[in-house]
C-alpha cells in the first residue's frame, strides 16, 4: 500500500493518476520545462485554458510540490512559476509521451505543418 496525506493507494500508478487527473496539468508542466514563466505567459501558451482553471491547476500543482510559486515584492506584484526538482523529474516521462503521441498520429492520423509541434507539446 501507498499512503500520501492520509490517502491510501493500492499501487503507484494510482498515485500518479490521482495527481495528473486532467489534461491541463501535464501541459503546464511541459511548458515550465523551458524555464520559469509568469501567469500571463502560461495563459498565452495554453490559450484554451480559462484563467480560473489555470489558477486552480497551478495551486494544485504547487500543493503537490511539483511547481514553485515565487512572489516578488514589487509594484505591480510579480509572480513566477517554475518546476521543483520533483517536477523536473517528469521531463523524460513527458518527452516519451510526446514521442508516442507523434507516432500515434503518424500511424492513425495526419500531421499538418500549420498545427504540428515537433519540439513542443500542443494543447
Amino acid at each position: 500500500m501507498y499512503y500520501i496525506n492520509d490517502k491510501e493507494y493500492r499501487c503507484s500508478v494510482a498515485v500518479t493518476l490521482d495527481i495528473f487527473n486532467d489534461r491541463w496539468k501535464l501541459a503546464i508542466i511541459w511548458h515550465l520545462l523551458d524555464g520559469e514563466k509568469r501567469f500571463k505567459e502560461l495563459h498565452e501558451i495554453i490559450n484554451e485554458i480559462t484563467q480560473k482553471t489555470l489558477t486552480i491547476k497551478l495551486k494544485e500543482l504547487e500543493e503537490k510540490n511539483i511547481i514553485h510559486r515565487e512572489v516578488f515584492p514589487q509594484i505591480p506584484p510579480k509572480v513566477v512559476y517554475s518546476l521543483t526538482s520533483c517536477g523536473k523529474n517528469l521531463k523524460p516521462v513527458l518527452e516519451e509521451m510526446h514521442k508516442w503521441g507523434i507516432d500515434y498520429v503518424k500511424e492513425f492520423g495526419e500531421i499538418t505543418s500549420e498545427n504540428s509541434c515537433e519540439n513542443k507539446i500542443c494543447e
